[in-house]
């Protein structure tokens, strides 16, 4: 099995378009060390030649542009994206869906029933596409040791865990969010019995998804802020980080906290905001994860299992 992130950014992407923060500033200046990221989604594949995409960011085209593997141009109008799971119904999650609407074939996508309401009704993409290729839902099981296939990945055992986080900003269920508004993803290829854990969007750890962390080969995980009142302090927004469903990684029970004693092979931040310190590559914020041995992603890291 293979990974490739495409993108490692949180919405908004870094730069974000609007914002002079610290981190911002410091790269179109070129004061700090840091390197551009778009908006969060991986890509996975069996084979490497049939690729199912995780989230559709809209930052996707470009995604698509920097990964030939892709379009490998087979036939006048060709992609090798097969399928399309959503881990939510978040814009920075989905905002790319439209730009798949070329397809020649109804765009087959998974997700939740949750997040499916939530694409034919507050945000009507899933309507949208109706117009177009058209969509072909498939629902993801999130009731306890359920797992399921998808035609493309067919030597890959996947699971979707519901998570704690939150409901998008649009949504009737902001703030009071229902299982499967927010899910993992675990991925294990079932010729060497390695897997790979994606949680971009995590607001606890509960006991489903420890279990998950503690047997997963390499982590993809909830890397958005550095502590909770990041936010705040820089006078961006009123709310915290575990308001708005993401785990830190400092303070009581954050993600360093549940990183450091693991014994995953590899353990990577993913869905890094424009304003988290460990961003600028020469901060204390970032020597303190990599003393702890966890990684940042990097749009075009490559993961193989």
């Amino acid at each position: 099995m293979r990974a490739r992130v495409l993108g490692s950014a949180a919405g908004g992407g870094f730069p974000q378009w609007n914002c002079n923060c610290p981190n911002c500033a410091g790269l179109r200046s070129g004061s700090i060390a840091a390197t551009p990221r778009t908006q969060s989604s991986i890509a996975v594949s069996g084979d490497g030649l049939s690729w199912v995409l995780i989230n559709a960011s809209p930052d996707l085209l470009a995604q698509i542009r920097a990964f030939p593997a892709l379009q490998p141009a087979r036939a006048l109008r060709d992609t090798a994206i097969s399928d399309v799971l959503l881990v939510d119904a978040q814009i920075d999650h989905t905002l790319g869906l439209p730009m798949l609407r070329e397809g020649r074939q109804a765009l087959r996508v998974w997700c939740t029933e949750r997040v499916r309401a939530e694409l034919t009704s507050s945000n009507p993409l899933f309507g949208l596409l109706q117009h177009y290729c058209g969509v072909e839902w498939q629902r993801l099981p999130i009731e306890p040791g359920s797992s399921f296939s998808i035609p493309s990945l067919p030597s890959i055992r996947c699971r979707a865990i519901a998570v704690p986080g939150n409901a998008p900003p649009f949504s009737p269920a902001r703030d009071a969010p229902q299982p499967g508004d927010n899910i993992a993803l675990s991925f294990t290829e079932s010729r060497t019995g390695r897997t790979l854990f994606y949680a971009p969007g995590l607001g606890a750890i509960e006991p489903a998804v420890a279990e998950e962390l503690g047997r997963a080969h390499i982590l993809l995980v909830d890397g958005t802020f550095w502590s909770d009142d990041e936010l705040p302090r820089l006078g961006v927004s009123a709310r915290r980080a575990r308001q708005m469903g993401h785990l830190p990684q400092t303070g009581a029970g954050g993600m360093l906290e549940v990183l450091r004693p693991l014994p995953a092979a590899r353990k990577i931040l993913i869905h890094v905001n424009n304003t988290n310190p460990i961003l600028d590559e020469r901060s204390a914020e970032r020597a303190l994860l990599e003393s702890a041995g966890v990684e940042v992603a990097f749009d075009g890291l490559e993961l193989e299992l």
